[in-house]
């Protein structure tokens, strides 16, 4: 049986890091004034770094949401898609996976 309330404090904290994370993120991307054309355009190149790590961090919230989402419908461990429980290794790594180690591997 997985314990829920243990995955559901690591997923809480990890919701926040990420949430810290992309308010400083959209606090550095809000922060560039620079007048001069060549520091435009650097400012430019890290601004597009920084919205692929917002965009990743927003994806992994979603996901983190519907782990939430299962967890509440008592559906937590189990995989969505052929309705085994997802191995307790498999949920350390990667707490809010939807899937099994095999049906993971179907999606990759």
């Amino acid at each position: 049986m997985v314990d829920v309330n243990r995955y559901r404090g690591i997923l809480t904290a990890r919701m926040n890091e990420l949430d810290k994370r992309l308010h400083e993120i959209e606090d550095e991307l809000e922060g560039h004034q620079s007048k001069d054309w060549e520091e435009l355009a650097v400012e430019r190149e890290e601004d597009e770094v920084l919205e692929g790590l917002g965009n990743s961090g927003q994806t992994e919230i979603a996901q983190i949401k519907a782990a939430f989402a299962r967890m509440d419908e008592g559906e937590f461990g189990y995989c969505v898609e052929c309705g085994n429980e997802i191995s307790p290794e498999r949920l350390n790594v990667l707490p809010h996976t939807p899937f099994c180690r095999d049906c993971a591997a179907k999606h990759a």
